[in-house]
């Protein structure tokens, strides 16, 4: 009993020695840039940007033209991971302009997205590319692309999703704290009230955390009118919403819209818990878990009945033949870069650049190694297809120190 009571109160002391210390850094960033933002909140921003950006010109298609301006609104715990992987790569093949943060790897989240957060902004610039996590906000996101820019995002059902979100991010949100027993996640939905706190540091994190992505208020009646409101805005501003249990037929879809080639869509899976950390929800839970998110259920269930409308205007036989080719080339893919041709835990992973961002207090995220030898052909693509967001940040020119220096105090303290 006394080493146990030792380690949590080592975990609790460099977690609150990081915290501080990551709490300095942030004064000392957002000191440094507010003279630059105070001058551009002096300009009228305007609605659209002023000059898109050039489409390269050695993508065209037959009957139609690969569609280079993409707002993709990276929702948690949704597969996000390995669909910005894809833009990445798309994006820097064809030397596309990217709304990145400056010194982060998101948008200030959870504060609401602003124009002014984009690297190097200023007023009327217009960019090919966002797909950094954000708060959304519309207006705001609406002005740095093209007017006929696609909008899409990623929705989960919102039990596993809760569940997810509960075991990476439980770390950080305090009220979890106080929970006992080896099943903290069955302790919570017997009475959430009993230790959710709304105004609690992080408390987005565990409930509705779909639709406070988006941009809602995650706290509202289930029975207001507004819910409805906010689910056709949804609607009328997105041009795709796909589901994470359907990552390929999303993807076929995404190519459809899109314009694009099989080969643009091609990915390993990223950011992926292993197999003994997912815990498996019963009935009940899987119950209590979705009324506990019930706005997000509400979301979820309208989107997942308009997505099956999509693939009925796509046509099912179409579908299943487009999902069975991307399976096979991603299989092949498989044999041709990935040593053992599986993912492995954080400790196996041989290179420190291919080591992916882990959870507080855990690493459960896989990743992968390359073969040794790898034909010049596919050498580059293999290493981008398994690369994690924040080094693949750092490659696309992105100054990431704060979150670096995060990760220096969190290996340092061993948190």
């Amino acid at each position: 009993m006394p080493s146990h009571r030792k380690r949590w109160h080592g975990m609790a002391k460099g977690l609150l020695l990081g915290c501080l210390f990551t709490g300095f850094l942030l004064l000392l960033y957002s000191h440094a840039i507010a003279p630059s933002q105070a001058s551009m909140a002096n300009a009228p921003e305007p609605t659209h940007c002023s000059s898109p950006p050039t489409s390269p010109a050695n993508v065209s298609k037959g009957s139609c033209r690969p569609k280079t301006d993409i707002v993709f609104m990276k929702t948690h715990k949704t597969a996000s991971s390995t669909l910005l992987n894809i833009l990445f790569r798309f994006g820097q093949k064809h030397n596309l302009k990217f709304a990145f943060p400056s010194g982060y790897n998101d948008f200030h989240y959870p504060a609401f997205f602003k124009r002014s957060l984009v690297h190097n902004y200023q007023p009327g610039d217009c960019f090919n590319i966002i797909c950094n996590h954000m708060r959304f906000r519309y207006p705001e996101v609406r002005g740095l692309v093209a007017p006929d820019a696609a909008f899409i995002t990623v929705l989960r059902d919102p039990a596993h999703l809760f569940e997810s979100s509960f075991h990476y991010f439980g770390m950080v949100v305090p009220f979890t704290w106080r929970l006992t027993g080896r099943n903290k996640l069955a302790a919570f939905l017997q009475d959430p009230h009993r230790y959710y706190d709304p105004s609690g540091f992080n408390a987005h994190y565990l409930r509705n955390l779909l639709f406070f992505d988006l941009g809602y208020d995650s706290g509202l009646d289930p029975r207001s009118p507004q819910v409805a409101e906010h689910i056709r805005e949804v609607e009328q501003r997105f041009h795709l919403v796909m589901l994470q249990e359907y990552f390929d037929e999303s993807l076929v879809l995404l190519k459809d819209l899109l314009c694009w080639e099989l080969e643009d869509i091609l990915y390993f899976k990223l950011n992926a818990r292993r197999a003994s950390a997912v815990p498996q929800l019963s009935g009940e839970l899987y119950r209590r878990a979705t009324a506990w998110n019930q706005l997000d259920a509400l979301l979820y269930r309208h989107f997942n009945a308009s997505f099956w409308r999509k693939v009925e205007a796509f046509g099912r036989q179409r579908m299943a033949r487009e999902v069975a080719s991307l399976r096979r080339e991603n299989e092949r893919m498989r044999s041709i870069c990935i040593d053992g041709e599986h993912a492995v835990d954080a400790k196996d992973i041989e290179k420190p650049s291919l080591q992916p961002w882990q959870a507080m207090g855990a690493k459960t995220i896989l990743g992968y190694n390359l073969k040794k030898h790898i034909s010049h052909q596919y050498e580059q693509l293999c290493r981008k297809m398994v690369t994690p967001e924040i080094q693949y940040m750092t490659e696309l020119g992105v100054n990431l120190w704060v979150t670096k220096l995060w990760w220096y105090v969190r290996k340092l303290l061993q948190i």
